[in-house]
């Protein structure tokens, strides 16, 4: 009996020294020790998960956002690595499930209306995250910053006095022949000189590691839903991660458009109402969604009435003035008596109140010209035109397809280059010369033909690629990044993060959601 105690508490006095010592194991290139203790036996277990990051094929020449060059692990990506390597796949794919379910549960869908199988689906996700440092994240606030200001001058100097056509840093004939100019704004000034309140830039990071704006989108922006979306729902599949990783939070994005909004208006305690084309748009959850976190009204164009250049919503108990619209609604819809008169999702006589000052319209009328790519070749020279200074973000190379010279070199190099429409969006209508065959070439440049200056070319670059949790393992995926900026009377503020849009079929580099792609919820760490 004595014998059997003595070698009872030696087990206990092993058991303790061995869980002591265990405070001070590191753990070192991502392995670690577990000890379990089962009655009478001691077992050693390696919990480290090799089969997730087995197939992780880097492409050629791309910059990876969780390893570098040498395959050595970013340490923005330490924490979540970490966790990733003692999880398991099945752990992973029920995570996944997850999300899908969060997704169906909250209605969170788009639309593709060329597709045969049904319009409605649910916003394809994938559960890892994106991460950027803060110095990588204050120079793309930074850049963005800049921009928007640019623009927004160019904006009201091309509605006024037009100096910049005077000193011939932009030519007159591409902005009158642009679609997007609105001759209905000529001498129009917004409050406080503000055109282009919402803005979602689109960058991309090339194989250099730097970021480039891929295009400016000022007129409906759309996108911001999805961040917020994804961000709760990572906040449900990976508790205590985003504590631990000192997260940014986007949370607070619809409080400061609110505050914003109300800016826009001269009015004391403004009416602020949003205006959606309707349920059939592909962005209805967008606005359904910002406008309950709001807490403000979704209006239809119906819902809308002007009385002597005011703008009032129908409401059970009479007329109420609205003083700021947020509008989802395109210019060309906006108002069927200037406008689209077959119109019926604007509003009757709302540009006659805009310009009286009774109403402020949120992006203004107008603001598509800076969205057009032709116009995306000059925003650099308008940085250093307006501000005096040097882009802190820089262009991608550009060729406008109505320059002989410029079309001769595109068409000599088609192979590495994407011909776009200039007022083209949602990926259609685009020409992936590297993926086209010698006939698809030959049909698109004879509809090239037709009008040389609609059509813009860019060298194909090496989108970033970030890695994605698919059919079990890590597979690294093309993304590009959209910023969201407000711009009010206290200045521009941008939410920490942005959406990341992915590529999710492989080797593909369109990652709009119309074309296959889905999206990531996008960490800024401090």
């Amino acid at each position: 009996m004595f014998i059997l105690l003595n070698i009872y508490l030696l087990f206990i006095k092993i058991k303790v020294l061995i869980i002591y010592l265990l405070t001070f194991i590191k753990i070192h290139d991502n392995h670690s020790i577990f000890i379990k203790f089962d009655k009478t036996t001691l077992i050693v277990l390696n919990m480290q998960n090799s089969t997730l990051f087995s197939s992780y094929d880097f492409l050629k020449d791309t910059w990876d956002e969780m390893f570098s060059n040498n395959d050595a692990l970013r340490k923005q990506y330490e924490i979540i690595s970490n966790y990733l390597q003692y999880t398991s796949p099945e752990e992973l794919s029920k995570k996944e499930e997850l999300s899908k379910q969060l997704f169906m549960h909250q209605g969170v869908t788009f639309t593709v209306y060329n597709d045969e199988k049904g319009i409605e689906k649910i916003f394809p996700f994938d559960i890892l995250p994106r991460i950027i440092t803060s110095k990588e994240w204050e120079k793309i606030e930074n850049g963005i910053k800049q921009r928007i200001t640019a623009l927004n001058l160019f904006i009201k100097d091309i509605y006024n006095e037009q100096f910049i056509f005077k000193d011939k840093v932009v030519p007159a004939n591409l902005i009158y022949d642009c679609p997007y100019f609105l001759r209905e704004m000529k001498g129009v000034t917004p409050p406080f000189d503000i055109y282009v309140h919402i803005t979602g830039v689109d960058l991309i990071r090339n194989n250099d590691g730097e970021f480039y704006v891929l295009e400016d989108n000022l007129r409906t922006p759309s996108g911001v839903s999805y961040m917020l979306e994804n961000r709760e729902i990572s906040k449900r599949i990976f508790p205590g991660i985003l504590p631990k990783c000192n997260v940014l939070s986007v949370s607070s994005y619809p409080d400061i458009l609110y505050k914003k909004l109300r800016q826009c208006s001269t009015q004391d305690n403004p009416n602020v109402v949003l205006l959606t084309p309707g349920i059939y748009n592909s962005a209805y959850y967008e606005h359904t969604t910002l406008a309950r976190l709001m807490g403000i009204e979704l209006v239809e164009g119906s819902d809308l009435v002007v009385k002597d250049h005011v703008v009032y919503m129908k409401t059970t108990f009479g007329l109420k003035r609205v003083d700021v619209i947020y509008r989802r609604v395109d210019d060309d819809f906006l108002d069927p008596m200037e406008f689209n008169s077959k119109s019926v999702l604007g509003v009757a006589g709302i540009m006659s109140a805009y310009r009286k000052g009774n109403v402020t319209i949120v992006n203004a009328p107008g603001t598509g010209i800076a969205d057009d790519k032709a116009v995306y070749t000059f925003v650099p020279d308008m940085i250093r035109y307006y501000l005096n200074e040097e882009p802190i973000l820089k262009n991608i190379e550009t060729y406008q397809l109505g320059k002989p010279e410029d079309f001769a070199y595109v068409k000599k190099n088609i192979n590495k280059m994407v011909i776009k429409k200039t007022d083209g969006s949602g990926g259609y209508g685009m020409l992936m010369g590297h993926e086209a065959s010698n006939e698809e070439i030959d049909d698109y440049f004879k509809v090239v033909n037709k009008n040389p200056a609609a059509y813009i070319a860019q060298p194909i670059l090496k989108l970033s690629t970030a890695p994605c949790y698919i059919d079990g393992k890590l597979s690294p995926r093309c993304v590009d990044l959209r910023p969201f900026a407000l711009y009010g009377p206290d200045g521009i503020d941008i939410c920490p993060g942005g959406l990341t849009r992915v590529a999710l079929k492989k080797g593909s580099l369109v990652v709009n959601s119309s074309q296959g792609g889905g999206s990531k919820d996008t960490w800024v760490i401090k």
